[in-house]
């Protein structure tokens, strides 16, 4: 089967029918940073996104993608928390009801921002399998139309927005850095770069307790993520069939970072940029720290990919 990856064209039009909606997020540069790791980097502020996330970019893409008839049947999904929230604001925005389903160990935060942007939650057991089971049951009772979490090629040609920002603003970029869960930002990131901004890398990086995108890469083939235990919960989902050949064809390498790592990351953000990352989004930041990619004199890009924290449960 022949899997289509979104165009240079797909993306500037996702771009062109969400700008009303989203915002067009700062990118921040510390000299601080700079100087330590002796390199220019450039952080996409995706944290500052509406909803908190880079989600908004794909959700809000495909809601405004779907024709009336099917809108108003409203749309679906299963998600832990980001593209949960970020759907149910696009769904809202746009006049049409979100049917979330939810692992019942989602952060309280996000659950509540979730009821908060008015979306209907189903809760079920924290596996893919009971995600997915849980879902079929929610559509064939509502009629809603899915929109999974990354593995859509609506998803991600919103989501490669993010990039597609960044590198009309900072051009020159030698390698542009992103967090990887289910690949959705990831694989737009790298499509972005390749049409957009070559001879830009593209790497990934992802929790050590959570590496099924960083295994899948290195075999060839998908494997998925079970059970994975890290503080990084937007990263714990598996790899899809849409995501996974971008990311082999486009994307240069995918390298792991430790719990302590995520959460030394998170807390350095913090302090010296005076910014709100939630663990997700520091660990591309954690993956310079521990250095595992050579950043030494390059022109770097870093994509922050939200800032939604339980500030009732911080790790440190």
């Amino acid at each position: 089967m022949t899997i289509e990856f979104p165009t240079a064209g797909q993306i500037r039009a996702a771009h062109e029918l969400i700008k009303p909606y989203i915002n067009h997020t700062q990118v921040l540069t510390s000299s601080t940073i700079n100087r330590k790791y002796g390199c220019e980097l450039f952080f996409k502020c995706e944290n500052f996104q509406k909803v908190g996330a880079f989600k908004a970019r794909g959700a809000t893409n495909a809601v405004r993608s779907l024709p009336p008839d099917l809108l108003k049947k409203g749309v679906a999904t299963h998600s832990s928390g980001n593209h949960a929230q970020a759907l149910s604001w696009a769904a809202a925005l746009a006049g049409a009801t979100a049917h979330i389903v939810m692992p019942s160990d989602s952060s309280p935060v996000k659950i509540e921002a979730v009821k908060g942007y008015g979306g209907r939650i189903t809760f079920c057991e924290p596996t893919l399998t009971s995600r997915e089971t849980t879902l079929q049951k929610v559509i064939e009772e509502t009629g809603a139309v899915e929109i999974h979490p990354y593995n859509d090629t609506r998803i991600i040609a919103g989501q490669a927005t993010t990039a597609l920002e960044l590198t009309e603003e900072i051009p020159g970029l030698e390698i542009i850095l992103a967090p990887v869960g289910g690949g959705g930002l990831l694989s737009g990131t790298a499509l972005s770069a390749y049409y957009f901004a070559p001879p830009a890398q593209v790497i990934a990086a992802e929790p050590e307790q959570a590496d099924d995108a960083f295994r899948s890469f290195v075999s060839g083939t998908l494997i998925p993520s079970v059970k994975p235990e890290t503080i990084a919960d937007g990263l714990r989902t598996s790899l899809g069939s849409l995501t996974f050949p971008i990311i082999r064809k486009h994307v240069n390498a995918i390298v792991t970072v430790s719990e302590e790592s995520i959460v030394r990351a998170m807390m350095f953000i913090w302090e010296r940029m005076k910014i709100i990352v939630e663990p997700s989004s520091a660990v591309p930041f954690a993956a310079i720290m521990e250095n595992k990619i050579n950043v030494e004199g390059k022109r770097i890009g870093l994509i922050f990919s939200g800032g939604n924290v339980d500030l009732n449960n911080l790790p440190w």
